[in-house]
């Protein structure tokens, strides 16, 4: 790590005023600082807050695509860090990025780190954030995949297709909510059976406002009634009348973006791909040699 000249003679005074600093930004788009410091440090903008009990253990750095982390620890407090906002996944993902900060002069500083919020983990009243490098990323696919099935997401760039047209989404208050994954509907009618599984429950209204699920069962009863039930509980459990909208699903095949969506033109898989039972099979004498199949 180089850091700038002013922080190295600094550094090397033997007398040095040293903080460090976080700043960390979330999703949605909210900014908030901390410090290890006593008193409050501003600089590009950022507050970095000295009463909110965050600071940090020593960063790993290797060289390579090695990822760089570390941890962040601190205290649950309403006006920061809130036990709620970690429920909801609202800091999942968020960016971070560490200082190094001459406190008497905040002008002297480095950045030591910039990555993403990984695991975050409660206990009692405090949490603790694994910190993970930029180069975490590197470990993501990358690119695109040749299989049988669709690569693109519904409803994305690469997909086209709209949800918001009717007949594929529906907004609706929550009526009974079960272990905060099962919703149950009265009635809930004007689409087939399991029309919904593999897609999306979007929480638009209530203090889980935001939180995404993915649809795993749904269920339509003889009587009109609805099931609704969501791979993963949600951190925080939508209540009775928070708005939800539920997106239609796709298992991704090639009859399905045909017949359900008729968004065929924009399938982004490969149907007729060779197998593996085939890429293994070889002629013999024994067998009819057309141009059929080598399994048939």
């Amino acid at each position: 790590m180089s850091y700038p000249d002013a922080l190295k003679t600094h550094l090397a005074s033997g007398s040095t005023t040293i903080a460090r600093c976080f700043a960390l930004r979330r999703r949605d788009g909210l900014t908030f600082g901390f410090t290890d410091h006593d008193r409050d440090l501003s600089f590009g903008g950022v507050t970095y807050r000295a009463d909110t009990g965050l600071t940090a253990r020593a960063l790993q750095m290797g060289t390579g695509l090695s990822v760089d982390n570390s941890e962040a620890f601190g205290a649950l407090r309403s006006d920061a860090i809130t036990e709620e906002d970690i429920l909801a996944g609202r800091y999942d993902g968020a960016e971070v990025t560490a200082w190094i900060v001459n406190w008497a002069d905040v002008a002297v500083r480095a950045r030591e780190f910039t990555g993403t919020i990984g695991e975050v983990n409660r206990s009692g009243g405090s949490f603790t954030a694994e910190l993970r490098g930029l180069s975490e990323r590197l470990n993501q696919p990358q690119g695109r995949i040749y299989h049988g099935h669709c690569s693109a997401i519904l409803g994305d760039a690469r997909c086209g297709f709209d949800l918001n047209q009717p007949g594929y989404s529906d907004e609706r208050p929550v009526e009974v909510v079960t272990g905060a994954r099962i919703f149950k509907f009265a009635s809930f009618t004007g689409y087939e059976d399991r029309f919904f599984e593999k897609g999306r429950l979007v929480v638009l209204g209530g203090q889980a406002a935001g939180l995404v699920g993915v649809v795993k069962n749904d269920r339509l009863g003889v009587d009109g009634s609805r099931v609704v039930e969501v791979w993963q509980a949600f951190g925080l459990s939508p209540e009775a009348g928070d708005q939800v909208r539920i997106e239609a699903g796709c298992n991704k095949r090639e009859d399905t973006c045909r017949l359900k969506f008729a968004n065929f033109l924009n399938f982004r898989g490969f149907p007729d791909i060779p197998g593996e039972d085939w890429l293994m099979s070889f002629p013999t004498s024994g067998s009819l040699n057309d141009g059929g199949s080598l399994n048939g």
